[in-house]
């Protein structure tokens, strides 16, 4: 039997700037499957570091200079594909520069209590419970149901 499987690497940030504000992408669902408020990040090219990855789309994405993301979990899932998905979430409060929206999505600066009121990208606010939640390190969707998944927390 093979140790090895298909798998898809990819980042996410949750920013926050010390007075109670994070960073939220708004994807446009013309452009993505996974659409709505989330928080930014991307996929994980080749030969390329995971720090150095979530430092990148974070620029990308936002045009803040992320320095010392911490590593505080991971999301993951088999694709229809049976590929493994997987999400490296990270956290900082460390950054330099300004915001500023790309053709990835509008970016801003959001009251982490008004979280909840937007229109939130699938699975959102459970996902937040990993960034938040200390006791937390993984979301894990163990299996796909017609219009939604089981979710076990680590």
């Amino acid at each position: 039997m093979s140790r090895s499987q298909a798998t898809i690497l990819t980042n996410m940030c949750l920013i926050e700037d010390g007075q109670g504000n994070i960073v939220m992408q708004i994807r446009d669902p013309k452009r993505y499957s996974w659409s709505g408020a989330a928080l930014p990040g991307g996929h994980i090219e080749a030969h390329e570091g995971l720090v150095e990855s979530v430092i990148r789309e974070v620029k990308e994405e936002t045009g803040l200079t992320i320095k010392n993301p911490k590593l505080v979990g991971m999301k993951h899932w088999y694709t229809t594909d049976d590929e493994r998905y997987l999400v490296f979430l990270y956290r900082t409060s460390d950054f330099e520069g300004d915001i500023h929206s790309t053709e990835e999505g509008e970016v801003r600066w959001v009251a982490r209590e008004d979280v909840p009121k937007m229109e939130l990208a699938y699975d959102m606010l459970n996902l937040l419970r990993v960034f938040e939640e200390d006791q937390l390190s993984e979301l894990f969707y163990r299996e796909r149901l017609e219009n939604d998944f089981i979710r076990e927390f680590w």
